[in-house]
């Protein structure tokens, strides 16, 4: 067996380890339920990493996707924002079809607003492998949510987190990630209010984590993820009348 490399960069999963062309990551009660979701959505043809079972040990085993993080890259352009969002878009019409078992256990940090459709959760440029392929990787965090509430959440990840940009450059960056998802009049004319609401659904996740001690929530509040979210949902909020602006100009 070639060496164990551990693979640094996330916040969440300690013990996650390279071996030859697999990660190894650490199982748990709801890591069964992940794989059979990542299992479905790449034979639904999504580009998803293979999920390949458990070794002797006990972990579970991922086909490690070679590339670069989107987030240790150069910002995306337009064209590469309008393929991110396509690709989200893709995960979730393959979800759709997904019927989880009905003893299905879910890792959820966040409570979701409703329950239509499995998601990835943390589709972010943190978690975007780009290379000869690009591929969402990091799926532990799948559960049931809504397009809605995930695609918030990507579309802040992707075009908002910079919150030194211009709102105009901005607004062109989610216009160009939410025409590659190809959202229809209903998701738009809400997404302007949940990109905000879905940051502050993170900062308070961080913050109340602190204050009650519960990891690694509490340590990454105050190794500045705290102040991140803090201010990205300012940022959405304060400029919310111009993705609304946007959003609806892209449609015409």
């Amino acid at each position: 067996m070639d060496d164990e490399q551990k693979l640094e960069g996330g916040n969440t999963s300690d013990g996650v380890v390279r071996i030859g062309s697999t990660v190894r990551k650490p199982w748990t009660v709801s890591t069964p339920h992940v794989l059979g979701f990542m299992q479905f959505v790449r034979e639904a043809g999504v580009d998803v990493p293979a999920a390949l079972g458990q070794d002797e040990q006990g972990r579970q085993i991922i086909e490690f996707v070679p590339g670069r993080l989107a987030l240790d890259s150069d910002p995306l352009t337009l064209v590469e924002l309008h393929r991110a969002g396509a690709m989200v878009r893709a995960i979730h019409d393959a979800s759709e079809s997904f019927v989880p078992s009905t003893v299905a256990q879910w890792t959820i940090a966040i409570p979701s607003p409703g329950s239509d459709l499995v998601c990835h959760n943390d589709l972010a440029p943190w978690n975007l492998i780009i290379g000869d392929r690009w591929t969402f990787i990091d799926w532990d965090a799948a559960a049931p949510s809504t397009r809605l509430w995930d695609l918030a959440y990507a579309a802040q990840a992707f075009t908002l987190s910079n919150g030194s940009q211009s709102p105009e450059k901005a607004g062109q960056r989610l216009a160009a990630f939410v025409d590659g998802y190809d959202a229809d009049e209903s998701l738009r004319e809400q997404l302007p209010a949940a990109l905000g609401q879905r940051a502050a659904a993170m900062y308070h996740l961080l913050k109340n984590s602190h204050e009650s001690g519960i990891e690694p929530w509490a340590s990454m509040y105050v190794h500045g993820h705290g102040d991140h979210w803090r201010a990205a949902t300012d940022y959405a909020e304060r400029h919310q009348d111009m993705w609304s602006k946007v959003l609806q100009e892209a449609t015409r």
